[in-house]
Order: structure tokens, then sequence, then C-alpha cells
């Protein structure tokens, strides 16, 4: 009884723990966008995300890591933050998906720029929610016939997110603005949805491309 007692015991230490982990390391990521909203050209150094999440900077280092890790991590919470909002819609179409994507960026138009401008490994900022939801999604077209049944929708999909990520980094260079964005990444989705429709859906997915004309 006493080693199970311990055992229960141990358990419940270690669970705490990783529990103060988990929100040490939050508190720090929290920290770092509070820093780029409020000083959007500043230097996001360890010392100073240390200094604002009241911890000290080797605990900066030793839960996240250097400065691209940094970078690292604030993409993958915005990859959770979509997650969490396909979930909400709950639905399989491919326009949310590409529209949720854009969305979340305007939303955070600060960190989001920075994180694409100083990340190196920006272009994966996409990778993995995104491409995941939206792989799933026009496999799903193509199962209810929308999609020829021969369609590749994996390289459809690579397709639209190399198309968003152009609009992505259109839109942090200020080339073009927030609506803009939208539209251009939804145009590689309607090219894509349109050269690869099912004879009796075509005339539905050119829909968007005859009416949008030259203004994307």
């Amino acid at each position: 009884m006493c080693a199970r007692t311990r055992t229960e015991e141990d358990g419940q230490g270690r669970g705490l723990r990783a529990r103060h982990k988990a929100e040490r390391r939050s508190r720090i990521l929290d920290a770092a966008r509070e820093l780029l909203r409020a000083e959007p050209e500043s230097v996001l150094s360890t010392e100073r995300i240390a200094e604002r999440a009241q911890v000290a900077p080797a605990t900066v280092y030793n839960l996240i890591g250097p400065r691209d890790k940094v970078w690292e991590a604030l993409a993958a919470g915005f990859t959770d933050e979509l997650d969490r909002r396909l979930a909400l819609l709950g639905t399989d179409d491919p326009r949310d998906v590409v529209e949720s994507t854009v969305r979340l960026f305007v939303d955070d138009p600060v960190v989001s720029r920075r994180l694409v401008r100083e990340w190196e490994q920006s272009g994966l900022v996409l990778d993995r929610s995104p491409l995941t939801q939206l792989r799933r999604a026009l496999a799903d077209a193509r199962a209810r016939g929308v999609l020829h049944a021969d369609a590749d929708t994996d390289a459809l999909a690579s397709v639209v997110g190399a198309g968003c990520v152009g609009a992505l980094h259109q839109w942090v260079a200020a080339q073009i603005d927030d609506e803009r964005f939208l539209a251009r990444a939804l145009l590689a989705l309607d090219v894509s949805l349109a050269a690869a429709a099912a004879d009796s859906h075509r005339d539905r997915l050119l829909a968007p491309l005859r009416s949008r004309g030259g203004s994307a």
C-alpha cells in the first residue's frame, strides 16, 4: 500500500512539474508576442523576452531555445490556433481552410509579418495544419465526385499551398493589402479546383474564375 501510494505521489509530482513547465513556456511565448506588438521593429532577444515573462534568460533557452526556436514556437502557435478554428467550423470545405488560414495571419499582422521576415524556415509556416487540412478536404471532394476520380489531391494541395505562401510574402512586404492577400490565396485554390473538376461540377468550379476576371 505504501509503495502504491508513493508511486501515485511520484506521478502527481511529475504531472505538476509538467504543468508548471507548460505554463512557463506559454508565458514566455505570450511575452514574445507582447514585445513584438508593443515594439514592432525591436530586436526580439532572449533577455527581453525573459524580462517580460519574469523568468531567467536560461529558462527561455531551456524551455524554448535560441531566437530561431522562438520563431519556430510562435509558428507552431499559429498552426495550433488554425487547428482550433477549423475544428470549431467543423467543415471539410477547402475554401474554409484557405480563408481561415489567411484570416489567422491578418488578425495578428505584427507578429505574423515579423515571423515571416525573420524566421529562416518561414516557408514551412503553412506546412503543418493548413496543408494537412487542405489535403483532407480535397480528398473528400474527390470522394464525393466533385473532383475527377484520378485527381492527385496531394499535388493540388501543394500547388494551393505554394500560391498561399507567395501571397503571404507579398502581404508581408506590403505589396498587397489584406483583401488582395485573401483574393490571391483563393485564386490559387479556384484554379486548382477548376483544373481537377469532374465534368458535372466544372461550370460551378469555373464560376469564381469567370466572375473574378483580372481583379486578382
